[in-house]
């Protein structure tokens, strides 16, 4: 046998594979965080912005239409009150999904 001590000690731990295994562990979370499905509460936003859209249009013209309707009842004017209150009815329903469209998102 060899009385002379060996030339390298050995190593018990090396800073570079804790600072490894850190890294490693980091890149995990961050692609479990990445392929984490989203929530659905920006779903819900678009739902509920898409109903609205669909409100005021329904909303615009039937309430356009019912006003002119009972407008030609009391007037006798048969369909022109139908057909202005309805073409005043798109007007405001495009307007206000205008204003919906042009509003900044929370």
């Amino acid at each position: 046998m060899n009385d002379e001590p060996p030339a390298r000690d050995p190593i018990a731990e090396d800073a570079r594979i804790d600072s490894l295994e850190k890294r490693l562990q980091a890149a995990k979370e961050r692609e479990e965080e990445r392929n984490r499905p989203s929530s659905s509460a920006s779903t819900d936003a678009n739902y509920r912005m898409g109903s609205r859209v669909l409100s005021e249009l329904v909303g615009g013209i039937g309430g356009g239409a019912l006003i002119g309707w009972v407008f030609d009842r009391f007037v006798g004017t048969s369909p022109w009150g139908l057909l202005v209150m309805m073409f005043l009815g798109i007007i405001v329903a495009f307007r206000n999904i205008i204003r919906i469209s042009n509003r900044r998102p929370d």
